[in-house]
């Protein structure tokens, strides 16, 4: 019988979106998997293996070959900067990476604070500011109101908490929304399988790019 093909799949929030598209796209996905407690979980047919990871581990998995691929929002990935295929955009988790502050936003420590320090670093090279990033792993939008940092990047969906803690968004960097990568190596060596499941979820997708 074939190695079955391995997908990474982001706990959390997207997960059951995820789990969703796959059985819209007919692909066999194990019932519970949504809901287990367990952490590798195979298809009935035996074609494919589900593995739930924590998003920010997903690129590590499928770039050393522990995953063939993975399901992971573009966020992650512009952070992680793994050298992975990008093949599809699954067009779910929809939201942006923005610059955000005080709506009087004054530069004077000029500092930015984030959960994504690659992505905020870039974002100000880019626009030819010298800015020190400071990473935080908690609540970003307590930065400016303390005077810890003049701004943060972080990740807006409905900007509910934006708006209960006086904080408005200045720029939007990137649109996020969840993505399919690959390992180059799994890419190769099990193409046929991979363009199973690319093409079965393509087609549902629709609206969504392929990468």
């Amino acid at each position: 019988m074939m190695e079955p093909l391995t997908i990474a799949l982001s706990k959390g929030r997207i997960l059951p979106q995820t789990v969703a598209l796959f059985r819209r796209a007919g692909l066999e996905v194990p019932e519970d998997l949504d809901e287990s407690r367990k952490l590798i979980l195979p298809s009935a047919d035996g074609r494919l293996r589900f593995i739930l990871a924590k998003p920010v581990d997903v690129p590590t998995y499928v770039e050393y070959g522990a995953a063939d691929l993975g399901v992971v929002g573009k966020d992650v990935l512009l952070e992680a900067r793994r050298n992975l295929y990008e093949l599809l955009d699954l067009g779910i988790g929809r939201c942006r990476m923005c610059l955000c502050g005080l709506p009087d936003l004054v530069w004077r420590t000029h500092r930015v604070a984030s959960k994504y320090p690659h992505i905020a670093a870039d974002y100000f090279r880019d626009q030819g500011k010298q800015v020190e990033v400071v990473y935080l792993n908690g609540s970003v939008e307590l930065a400016p109101l303390v005077g810890l940092a003049d701004a943060i990047v972080d990740l807006v969906e409905t900007g509910r908490t934006l708006k209960e803690n006086g904080l408005v968004i200045h720029e939007v960097i990137a649109p996020i929304t969840t993505r399919m990568v690959a390992n180059r190596m799994s890419f190769r060596l099990k193409g046929e399988a991979i363009d199973r499941v690319t093409q079965a979820l393509q087609r549902v997708v629709g609206g969504g790019d392929s990468c």
